[in-house]
């Protein structure tokens, strides 16, 4: 499958291929239209042309996506398109666009960085916590939202042009996961900061608790279908770092742990950081703060964290640790941060 195709929600396959003024819009493999792409500068686009067919809004996805994950540098596409007022009504609906003026010919729609970013129907693959309505529950004596039933199989997907690679996350399977869990584990470097070393039944138990935790969604990180990470996402409010922060219904947390070798160091910590955040802001929009609790002398990983947008606000006392309270806001992940970005 291309690059940053896409299913739209008749069943149809919505794609772009580059031409040699533009871009191609196609579904079912089929070119429906042509686009002329004119670049205004390093932070802005043009894309110029008619839709005598009009797809879904989500249709635009792939074509943006040509532009915005190949250019780190760029803000704002402006799409002049000769187009039905009620196409463009769907595109700002759909939040494909945030702005949509008359023109002569047709329609002009302006996309910029935050609103493209946050459009999970390139990334998400698995359905999403946002569909369940607020309703409470208590877990011990915390009250937070009922959650939604947790996805199965991968449930984030996405190409990095900058590595020519993709980058996947997955729900961990214990059949499938459980050696190299076990494995990572055991390493001494992991275990300085998890100290969970030990055999292949405790790593067993251990990682089928997380899978029964309704708060926990334990995730296996690849690249190019090679495990590199283990991430134990969770939700703080019914979590024990919940007592020590103004914690709020949606946050989310995750522990991390990057166990194969060769996709350590610095070349990859913001793709996977970056991924991480992503995919807990898109899981559901009502989130608006990712936080965590690393080990205070884990120095190099908070000043990782902090690179990628992360606030250090206070250390604390945990019954088991001395930690760094950090927090990375939505609004400053999508302007500064995202995946796309080039800090």
């Amino acid at each position: 499958m291309p690059h940053f195709a896409l299913t739209l929600p008749n069943g149809h396959t919505a794609d772009a291929q580059a031409n040699a003024t533009g871009f191609d819009l196609l579904i079912k493999q089929e070119v429906i239209a042509q686009l002329q792409h004119t670049p205004l500068g390093p932070t802005h686009s043009l894309l110029q042309g008619a839709l005598p067919l009009e797809p879904h809004p989500h249709a635009l996805l792939p074509l943006l996506a040509e532009l915005f994950c190949r250019n780190a540098a760029l803000r704002e596409v402006t799409l002049e398109l000769a187009c039905s007022r009620e196409f463009a009504l769907a595109a700002v609906r759909h939040g494909v666009a945030y702005r949509m003026q008359a023109q002569a010919t047709g329609w002009q729609l302006l996309v910029d960085y935050q609103s493209f970013w946050q459009q999970p129907a390139l990334w998400l693959t698995a359905p999403s916590s946002a569909g369940l309505p607020l309703r409470y529950t208590f877990t011990g004596e915390k009250r937070h939202p009922l959650r939604a039933p947790k996805p199965q199989g991968v449930v984030y997907r996405r190409y990095l042009p900058e590595l020519d690679s993709t980058i996947t996350l997955r729900v961990a399977d214990l059949a499938r996961d459980l050696d190299t869990f076990h494995d990572w584990m055991n390493q001494d470097r992991v275990h300085r900061f998890w100290e969970l070393a030990g055999d292949r039944e405790s790593h067993a138990a251990y990682l089928q608790a997380q899978l029964d935790d309704p708060k926990v969604l334990p995730l296996i990180a690849e690249f190019d279908g090679e495990a590199f990470a283990y991430l134990e996402t969770y939700w703080a409010k019914e979590d024990r770092l919940s007592p020590f922060f103004d914690v709020q219904d949606y946050d989310r947390g995750c522990h991390v742990l990057v166990g194969n070798s060769r996709h350590r160091g610095p070349a990859k910590v913001a793709v996977w950081m970056r991924t991480m955040s992503h995919y807990l802001f898109l899981d559901d929009p009502r989130t608006q703060r990712v936080v965590g609790e690393p080990r205070v002398d884990n120095l190099k990983f908070i000043a990782y964290l902090q690179s990628q947008g992360f606030a250090k606000l206070k250390e604390f006392h945990f019954p088991h640790k001395r930690a760094a309270m950090v927090v990375l806001e939505r609004e400053a992940f999508f302007e500064q941060y995202g995946p796309g970005s080039a800090q």
